[in-house]
């Protein structure tokens, strides 16, 4: 299986796009347990996005 960089690179723009949206949404909206709670789970899963893009990275 071929994985092309230049793909690779595109996705973790992405999630770095994810990962800032989440804190802005954290900074706007700071007085909603809810959405907090929340963007604790959305962090955890931002952060397995960035640990998988990494690992690709490294075997290439």
């Amino acid at each position: 299986m071929t994985i092309d960089m230049d793909k690779i690179n595109k996705v973790d723009n992405r999630i770095q796009e994810i990962k800032k949206a989440a804190d802005e949404i954290e900074r706007e909206c700071t007085d909603i347990e809810a959405v907090k709670k929340n963007l604790v789970r959305l962090r955890a899963s931002i952060k397995m996005l960035e640990l998988n893009i990494s690992d690709v990275k490294m075997v290439m």
